[in-house]
């Protein structure tokens, strides 16, 4: 039998010897077992499309075009692709920015009247690109609108569009957006948000930094089950430089038909400038998602509008008690319109102490009374932890946060060791000089100093609106103002038993809404001095609708 000799794979100069007919057969296994995978399903094997100058695809809607399920598409950041507007139809498909992150400008343009790239394919994954410049007739495009089941969104930054994100309703749909930056998204009449999640199975939105809606909301979601994790929601002071425009957003975070919601870990800041007071709303178009849990845990809420203010509202339909728990809330506003809301180890301050307020490190600063203060927030009522193991980190992004001691009440813990508080000394006046010498008698000795003595005295605390036996209704001024002859370090309001409002100093206003409430209610203020000795003062009103 003749022989065709083969090198060998070895380094050496060796040969083997192959009969041709050995080697058809081998040839011919070779192409079945091809030809057997890729009829497997779940067994294709993916490529790589590369998008950009001199690549196999000029623009990225050319390789979206081409791509099969589970590719992966790259797209070079050197340049931007404008009016470059496609619809997403194949399944599993990653999309990614490599070399820098590529600018996608709608232009003008738009896919299917929707947006810049409608997303209808299941499993999609987009990364690292900024997306600009959505506009549809009815006024409602997205840079991305979502109309598959899964996606995900991260490291991306979508700005000035009509709506930055719009997904269907879709209750198999499970949404995972994170460290990712939203601005200036909106047409400017509400109905167009930074993001707007329809109905949604579950939407995880964490580690983002989305601001300055224009008039629309920060964000906004439909999802049954919300995850809403160490976010930053804020806005730029107009004429600021920024990312974007500055803009007036409504809500910085509205889920409208409750569900379960957990946010926990955020910044959430109102600007002075804003479309509506309420920060946080749930259930406000009426709680028919399958449930009604609102689990609202480390968070650091900041009011800049100095008049108004309402940090957490709350449908009527809503009848769940949610959990505030480990939360700051700075500026004027109740905490919450729910009357049977469920507040613990909460902070109240027209101004708490931070490191640098104006350039957001809000870490507590040094003896700041939320150090150390908060509480173990445990489980959900479905054995989810409610614990914050992060921290927001700027631009769009998170770092582990780690617990020196005690959790700290808001959404960062204080940095370093927490130096131990020390008692504030007694001063001990100086001596008064000797008068000067006269001829006779003699001159009087300087006194002694006076002997160092400990602090008994009781604080004084009143409730200065409002007055005892009034008659309220609606949202109430509730103003306490405390003195000591040293100094106060804190103010607690108390109603019916339950810690309402905290504030260091001494003066405490707070705004509560009684809109659900009737009948004879007790208010408490307790003042302590630095001393920690404590004072009480009790009112009672009357609630009438």
């Amino acid at each position: 039998m003749p022989c065709i000799t083969m090198p060998s794979s070895s380094s050496s100069s060796s040969s083997s010897c192959v009969s041709p007919a050995l080697d058809a057969k081998r040839s011919s296994i070779a192409v079945a077992i091809t030809l057997l995978f890729a009829g497997m399903p779940g067994m294709a094997f993916s490529a790589t499309l590369p998008v950009g100058p001199g690549k196999p695809y000029s623009t990225p809607c050319k390789a979206i075009a081409a791509a099969q399920a589970g590719d992966v598409i790259e797209i070079d950041g050197a340049l931007a692709y404008t009016g470059d507007v496609c619809g997403i139809y194949a399944h599993n498909l990653t999309i990614r920015g490599v070399n820098g992150r590529p600018k996608i400008d709608a232009g003008g343009r738009n896919a299917m009247g929707k947006g810049t790239w409608v997303v209808v394919g299941n499993g999609i994954t987009i990364e690292n690109v900024e997306m600009f410049g959505a506009k549809v007739p009815d006024r409602n495009g997205a840079a991305l609108r979502l109309e598959g089941t899964g996606f995900t969104l991260r490291g991306s930054f979508l700005h000035d569009n009509e709506n930055g994100i719009l997904s269907g309703a879709n209750t198999a749909s499970d949404i995972l957006i994170e460290n990712t930056e939203f601005g200036h998204n909106g047409y400017g009449d509400g109905y167009s948000h930074n993001v707007y999640i329809g109905q949604a199975r579950s939407l995880v939105f964490r580690n983002n930094y989305s601001h300055d809606a224009n008039v629309g909301h920060n964000l906004k979601s439909r999802a049954h089950t919300n995850t809403i994790l160490y976010n930053r929601f804020s806005s730029t002071v107009p004429g600021q430089a920024g990312t974007t425009a500055s803009g007036q957003p409504s809500y910085e975070i509205d889920l409208p038909n409750a569900g379960t919601a957990y946010v926990i870990g955020n910044v959430i800041e109102q600007p002075s400038a804003n479309q509506n007071p309420g920060m946080l709303a749930f259930g406000a178009e009426g709680a028919t998602n399958p449930a009604q849990d609102l689990y609202v845990v480390n968070n650091t809420f900041l009011n800049d509008d100095s008049s108004r203010g309402t940090f957490i509202l709350v449908g009527a339909s809503v009848t769940t008690p949610i959990l505030m728990q480990n939360n700051i809330f700075s500026g004027v506003g109740e905490a919450a319109t729910q009357g049977s809301a469920i507040d613990k180890t909460n902070y109240r301050s027209l101004s708490p102490a931070f490191v640098n307020r104006a350039a957001y490190d809000l870490r507590p600063a040094s003896g700041s009374p939320v150090i150390n203060a908060g509480s173990a927030p445990g489980s959900s009522r479905t054995g989810v932890s409610l614990a914050a193991v992060s921290q927001y980190k700027h631009i769009a992004s998170a770092e582990p946060r780690v617990l020196d001691g005690q959790m700290d009440i808001g959404a960062y813990e204080a940095s370093g060791t927490v130096p131990t508080p020390t008692p504030t000394p007694t001063p001990t006046p100086t001596p008064a000089p000797a008068p000067a010498p006269a001829p006779a008698p003699a001159p009087a000795p300087a006194p002694a100093p006076a002997p160092s003595t400990p602090d008994t005295t009781a604080p004084k605390v009143s409730f200065a609106s409002p007055g005892n036996g009034a008659t309220v209704s609606g949202t109430v001024r509730v103003s306490v103002r405390a003195s000591d002859n040293r100094a106060v370090s804190r103010i607690i309001l108390m109603i019916d038993g339950n810690r309402v409002a905290t504030a260091a100093g001494g003066a405490l206003d707070y705004s509560w809404s009684t809109r659900w409430l009737r009948g004879t209610h007790t208010l408490t203020a307790i003042a302590f001095d630095t001393s920690n000795i404590e004072a009480r003062s009790t009112i009672q009103v009357r609630v009438q609708r």
